[in-house]
């Protein structure tokens, strides 16, 4: 498979560590597909690396073809949008603690004013986010045109080293295995449950 013809994708729940994936593959040489309408902050200081048009993919597939050969992020709702004929997907998809991406979404949502009262309690909200990664996962393995690799956010944190190389073997073994070392960023590790 020539790797050209590839779109890598990154994806998984908001707030589990998508941006790092992205910085990271972009560090170890794959281009990112990014459009820089949503720049860094507080919650990303080193960027969202998005592009507004994936949201749309349903829609709008005509930016795919320029995808190729490149990476980009997607939350996972986004991938059962994806057209299954004529392409060929490698997802890179984030898996972190449920308990810290519900923290880390509180944080975000208080930093920005949209915290709101009442609602599904965090054991619901986990339970549904979870039984909708376990559907999303279930319907991509069933899909020829995709390959996929979980990979443990809180894991890569504490030991990057395996990860990195599994990531590499997964995207084709030519990317620059120290350079993505060196973006795993341990300080940007904060809503953190042991």
């Amino acid at each position: 498979m020539n790797q050209s013809d590839v779109i890598t994708i990154v994806s998984g729940l908001p707030r589990s560590g998508t941006s790092m994936m992205m910085s990271m593959l972009e560090a170890g040489g794959i281009p990112p597909v990014t459009d820089g309408i949503r720049t860094a902050d507080e919650d990303n200081p080193k960027g969202y690396y998005e592009f507004e048009r994936v949201k749309k993919v349903k829609e709008d597939k005509s930016w795919l073809p320029d995808a190729r050969g490149k990476v980009v992020k997607m939350i996972s709702q986004l991938l059962l949008d994806l057209p299954t004929e004529g392409y060929l997907y490698r997802v890179v998809f984030m898996r972190r603690k449920i308990e810290e991406i519900l923290a880390s979404q509180r944080e975000m949502m208080k930093r920005r004013g949209t915290l709101k009262d009442g609602g599904p309690s965090d054991k619901e909200m986990g339970d549904m986010l979870l039984k909708h990664v376990d559907q999303v996962l279930r319907w991509v393995d069933k899909q020829p045109c995709m390959q996929l690799l979980e990979v443990d956010y809180n894991a890569t944190l504490k030991n990057a080293a395996p990860h990195i190389a599994a990531i590499n073997a997964f995207l084709g073994g030519n990317l620059d295995v120290a350079a993505m070392t060196a973006v795993v960023d341990k300080n940007l590790y904060r809503q953190r449950k042991d």
